[in-house]
């Protein structure tokens, strides 16, 4: 069999759940990042329902305008896993049963003191010229097959849906195969910025993402984060690449100033994380509106545990008083939702914890609570600092829109934008997003 050459690549995501959306696909998003690392470029996302006719069509569209097709899903035990009979009939192949494929599966059930039934036995079939990839963390093989339709030549990868089965397959069976273009660099940088608008950042850097550049350079924006891409694809030999792409994120960081946290795919939470064990310093939350969210945010992040010290969820009045001392006048006088409440909270969340840092989010997630005054999207972050004489508290309000997920996220990434830039010993150069005024004491 000729080797094809890997120049770019479509993806295929099956299943009922994904058309419905039922369950979000993150495979594509990780199999066009994995691809793009290895020079590959994915020219189309397609995702079918389990139906037998859809997934061959789409199976042979796909092969037809990529070489490299990498689908997902639909490899079970169950009447509508149809991925085995679409490749099938493709090929134009009858199934047949593997038997190792069919020996890894009864010593994978035995070892968990179970038979291989009737239906569960289906798994280990395959198309009779293509091969089956085994499986170490699941009970369903994958697929390998070359298709030809319309004069045209692909390689199909059929993996597992679950990632913990699909990741581990990639890395071990199907990159080793992968053939991208011959003679070409790829190399590419992510730089992630807070506290600044998408159009302020561009315009820092006119020029810069222009369509014929090289390293060509895009940003994006989500949920308040500013990703900006550099990515270099060529035949330059790999150092002059790399310094190509070191050359062009020096500019931006230059442009940027204090609002890069971090490059790569690390979180801002995980940068406020690294700050706080380079200082040895503690943190704490106080949530409200949040309602956790922050802290567990913090909390996704391995090694956590060594900053951040924990935090309060504290939903009612009643909870803000006996657990961080929120004084029963504050709330009288201004309320849950106001920058007094919020500083209260901050201050009282170091004098119960004995963090060096503590941030409180207090705020109105809608969709209905709001008023004239304080309308939904209302919210107030405070921060305290311990110093010798006390707690040094700020506050900053702000405005978010969107709907109440759109609220509480966006608030915790305002809350730990806070603390980047008071770790940094630095005010960012404009109003955070969203922020209609502050109130420091």
């Amino acid at each position: 069999m000729s080797s094809l050459v890997h120049a770019h690549a479509a993806i295929l995501s099956i299943g009922d759940e994904l058309v419905r959306g039922q369950t979000l696909d993150t495979n594509s998003r990780l199999l066009s990042s994995r691809l793009m690392q290895l020079g590959i470029e994915t020219v189309e996302h397609a995702t079918v329902g389990d139906d037998l006719g859809a997934l061959v069509g789409a199976i042979k569209r796909l092969a037809s305008r990529a070489p490299l097709v990498i689908a997902t899903g639909g490899l079970g035990p169950t009447d509508d896993d149809l991925t085995r009979d679409a490749l099938a009939a493709v090929l134009g192949d009858r199934l047949v049963e593997d038997p190792d494929a069919l020996a890894q599966l009864s010593d994978r059930l035995r070892s968990r003191g179970r038979e291989v039934s009737a239906a569960q036995r289906m798994q280990a079939l395959r198309p009779e010229r293509a091969q089956c990839l085994r499986n170490d963390f699941g009970t369903a093989p994958g697929l390998f097959a070359r298709i030809r339709v319309e004069g045209a030549e692909a390689d199909i990868f059929c993996l597992p849906g679950p990632p913990g089965e699909l990741v581990p397959m990639w890395e071990s069976l199907v990159v080793p195969q992968l053939r991208p273009e011959p003679g070409l660099t790829i190399r590419t940088r992510f730089l992630k910025l807070v506290g600044i608008p998408e159009a302020e950042a561009a315009s820092r850097v006119p020029g810069i993402m222009a369509r014929d550049a090289s390293p060509q350079v895009g940003i994006t924006a989500s949920g308040g984060i500013l990703t900006w891409r550099i990515r270099y694809r060529g035949p330059m030999p790999p150092a002059a690449a790399e310094s190509e792409v070191d050359r062009v994120a020096q500019c931006i960081i230059d442009a940027m100033g204090e609002h890069v946290f971090a490059t790569g795919e690390v979180t801002l939470a995980a940068a406020v994380l690294d700050a706080l064990k380079a200082r040895t310093q503690m943190f704490a939350t106080v949530e409200s509106c949040t309602g956790g969210l922050l802290g567990a945010q913090l909390t996704a992040v391995p090694g956590s545990s060594a900053a951040f010290a924990g935090g309060f969820v504290t939903y009612t009045n009643a909870l803000k008083q006996s657990l961080v001392g929120v004084r029963s006048e504050t709330l009288d006088a201004h309320g849950a939702v106001s920058a007094e409440c919020a500083r209260e909270m901050a201050a009282g969340g170091v004098e119960r914890t004995g963090a060096d840092w503590c941030v409180s989010i207090t705020g109105i997630a809608g969709p209905d609570g709001g008023t004239a005054e304080k309308p939904v999207g209302t919210v107030h972050v405070g921060l305290a600092k311990r110093e010798h004489s006390g707690a040094r508290v700020s506050s900053r309000a702000f405005r978010i829109p969107g709907g109440r997920d759109d609220v509480r996220e966006r608030s915790a990434m305002s809350a730990l934008a806070m603390l980047w830039f008071a770790l940094r010993g630095k005010d960012p150069s404009a109003k955070l997003l969203w922020e209609q005024e502050t109130g420091s004491v």
